[in-house]
């Protein structure tokens, strides 16, 4: 396997351990599983959202085993595309193709990220001890391949304009603070700020999708006997009366309708949060270890492997 493959593996690993935490509260808050009056970021609320141990992890599995693949996709068309459109990968010199190689590589992740989204979303909506393999397997069971595929429109559409988002905002913070009169603690410091930026405005980018491809995922559930009674009325009752699932455009149009326009914004603030953080450390590990595994310094904040 190649270094880059490994480091962004790795990273994305710790990243995911260590954000998802506010990762579940994202989830449960864009899944309407918090009821609205109590949906604060209160210490009692907070506390109370995590009932034991185990919840802390809860819906990790699905996306660190994915991640590793993910990531070698998106990188890999990330930097063919850039070379494709004439561009160079180590110092891209136009931001607009940044961010359209990004997009690309984005819509790229759709084969590993619908699945792995699907699966992380219901655990950490889930009220019992169903295990992201539990999950999957009766979703395979009951819908197969096209079962853990569902909401997949929308989660390819916001992975090509947030991973668009999050290269050009980390390119662009690379060339304006990066400085080959850097020290290694500098450069440190830069990395964990750019790459905590790009994830703030990727995730602002996105959020109102994110939100909707939440609920798509999270709703109606009753095929799955063990995820049946998992969420509230209100999501469980997103089906056409034909008893087909409804699609992304209707179950937009019904919660604008339901809770108006604040809806594709709730646990924007949290996922703020998570997204400096995870990102921040993201691009920090990944280029310890590509130092490590290549022996290349970290300066100059360099995306390429």
């Amino acid at each position: 396997m190649s270094a880059d493959f490994w480091a962004g593996y790795l990273s994305g690993a710790a990243g995911i351990l260590i954000g998802n935490p506010l990762d579940l509260l994202k989830t449960r808050h864009q899944a309407d599983t918090i009821p609205a009056a109590t949906a604060t970021t209160s210490p009692q609320t907070l506390a109370g959202q995590f009932d034991r141990a185990g919840t802390l992890v809860k819906g990790a599995t699905a996306p660190i085993l994915g991640y590793g693949a993910l990531n070698a996709i998106l990188f890999m068309t990330y930097n063919r595309t850039l070379v494709l459109l004439g561009d160079e990968p180590s110092v891209p010199a136009s931001l607009l193709k940044v961010w359209s190689a990004g997009a690309l590589g984005g819509l790229a992740t759709f084969v590993v990220s619908a699945p792995t989204e699907l699966v992380k979303c219901r655990a950490q909506v889930s009220q019992s001890s169903a295990s992201s393999w539990s999950i999957a397997r009766d979703v395979w069971k009951h819908e197969g391949v096209k079962g853990l595929y569902h909401g997949g429109v929308i989660t390819s559409i916001r992975d090509a304009v947030g991973y668009g988002f999050y290269f050009w905002s980390y390119e662009l913070c690379k060339q304006a603070w990066a400085s080959s009169e850097d020290s290694d603690r500098e450069t440190a410091t830069k990395i964990m700020l750019c790459g905590g930026l790009a994830g703030i405005v990727t995730w602002t980018s996105i959020f109102p999708l994110d939100v909707i491809k939440t609920r798509v995922q999270t709703a109606s559930l009753e095929r799955l006997p063990e995820e049946a009674s998992l969420l509230r009325d209100s999501q469980a009752a997103l089906r056409a009366e034909d008893g087909r699932r409804v699609g992304a455009l209707e179950v937009a149009r019904r919660a604008y309708h339901n809770e108006g326009i604040g809806v594709f914004f709730r646990g924007l603030g949290i996922c703020n949060v998570r997204a400096f953080i995870v990102n921040a450390v993201q691009w920090t590990v990944y280029e310890w270890m590509m130092q490590a595994i290549r022996g290349r310094g970290v300066k100059g904040l360099r995306l390429d492997s």
